[in-house]
């Protein structure tokens, strides 16, 4: 077999709030950690836990909306690849670190559970539609859908 695959998929919580920063020129970089628990009976039938964390990095649009929408102990889906990246820290030595590559992200859990209000949205430019993708104005006087009246709650 002549390909490969690296993708990974959790479903988990966040452990703390997303720390988004910016790289010199300016490219968004989302860093989070996300727990995923698994429940098992032992031996002795005892229900046991076990908690493995996950780092988790975005960049670009999905940063910055994992870094507006998302917080501590909110539940979310990850899809995307495993990256090991290597550096040397201030003595020397070589160090190492696993993390999820992030390509897409599903809220989960809803608003219920903790305030999970909507932050305001920023002012966003008309959304542009099939018929004339430059403008967001319908020039198909057929079309029976306007995109600019939907309004939802998507991010994205």
């Amino acid at each position: 077999m002549a390909r490969s695959l690296n993708k990974a998929m959790l479903i988990g919580n966040l452990g703390q709030d997303p720390e988004i920063k910016y790289s010199a020129n300016g490219l968004a970089i989302c860093n989070m950690s996300i727990a995923t628990t698994e429940r098992y009976r032992d031996r002795e039938g005892m229900e046991q836990e076990k908690t493995e964390w996950h780092r988790v990095v975005a960049f670009d649009r999905l940063a910055e909306i994992c870094g507006e929408y998302l917080k501590k102990g909110s539940q979310v889906y990850f899809e995307g690849q495993i990256q090991t990246r290597q550096w040397q820290d201030n003595d020397g030595n070589t160090r190492y670190s696993t993390e999820i590559r992030a390509r897409d992200m599903m809220m989960l859990g809803g608003r219920s559970g903790g305030d999970m209000s909507r932050p305001s949205a920023p002012s966003a430019s008309p959304r542009p539609n099939r018929e004339n993708p430059s403008n967001g104005a319908s020039t198909n006087q057929d079309a029976s859908t306007n995109y600019e009246d939907i309004d939802d709650d998507l991010p994205f």
